[in-house]
């Protein structure tokens, strides 16, 4: 029934996986000031602070307690067994997708397993936390790699793909997202302008101010495989489940 389906996924859906979001109650900025750790001059001002910040979280996703979910897996699903174009955008830095099997996917906060060259910009993959030793291969003298991580105040990464993607989608989704950042926050209103269906999936009720046409409310990992289900087997989707 769908040719182009985008699908944007937030804290949310790894929050299920046991990672600690950034803006929940309980998340990381109540332990930071946001321009401490986040902005490219808190980085500049104290780079280990920051180092330090992103290695804590670096660890977490390798004690081997952290593991993609039932949404992580469906996605992958769907993108195997879906006929027609999909692309899935996170906002999220984890490799939570990738470990659950998804490929066309698309990091728009970066990614926390890489490091990249603050002069030419190239990503290497890290293996172990951010440390002095992790300095480039591109440049003479080498360059101490920064976290491969979009900061306030920094473009996301891949918008005119996105862009691309939107402009001629006919089903846009949003997993576990609060849809208050932008530009993310301005995704469904571009899908809703070039006629797509859009469709909402998060643990809190719906915004009575929300451009969704459609909203589930629940778990992604108890939401999202049955909506890939429902996307499989040719149905429209709508607030039944």
């Amino acid at each position: 029934m769908y040719q182009q389906i985008v699908i944007l996924t937030g804290a949310g859906i790894s929050a299920e996986s046991g990672l600690r979001t950034f803006r929940d109650q309980d998340g990381l900025w109540e332990e930071h000031k946001i321009e401490e750790v986040a902005t490219p001059e808190g980085y500049a001002s104290n780079p280990l602070l920051v180092e330090r910040f992103y290695n804590d979280r670096w660890q977490q996703f390798h004690n081997g307690c952290i593991e993609p979910n039932a949404g992580h897996t469906a996605l992958a699903k769907l993108e195997q067994q879906f006929e027609g174009e999909l692309l899935v955008v996170t906002q999220n830095i984890d490799d939570l997708h990738e470990r659950a099997g998804s490929k066309r996917l698309l990091h728009m906060h970066g990614e926390l397993s890489k490091g990249r060259c603050p002069r030419s910009q190239q990503t290497f993959i890290l293996r172990e936390p951010f440390g002095p030793r992790h300095t480039c291969t591109c440049c003479i003298p080498a360059q101490r790699l920064r976290p491969h991580v979009v900061w306030f105040g920094e473009m996301p990464f891949g918008l005119d793909r996105i862009q691309h993607a939107l402009d001629s989608c006919d089903l846009f989704i949003a997993i576990g997202t609060s849809g208050t950042v932008y530009p993310a926050a301005g995704f469904v209103d571009t899908a809703n302008h070039h006629g797509a269906q859009t469709v909402e999936v998060n643990l809190v009720a719906v915004d009575r101010h929300s451009q969704f046409q459609y909203h589930l409310e629940g778990k992604a990992s108890e939401l999202v495989p049955k909506l890939v289900d429902d996307i499989l087997s040719g149905k429209i989707v709508n607030n039944v489940l």
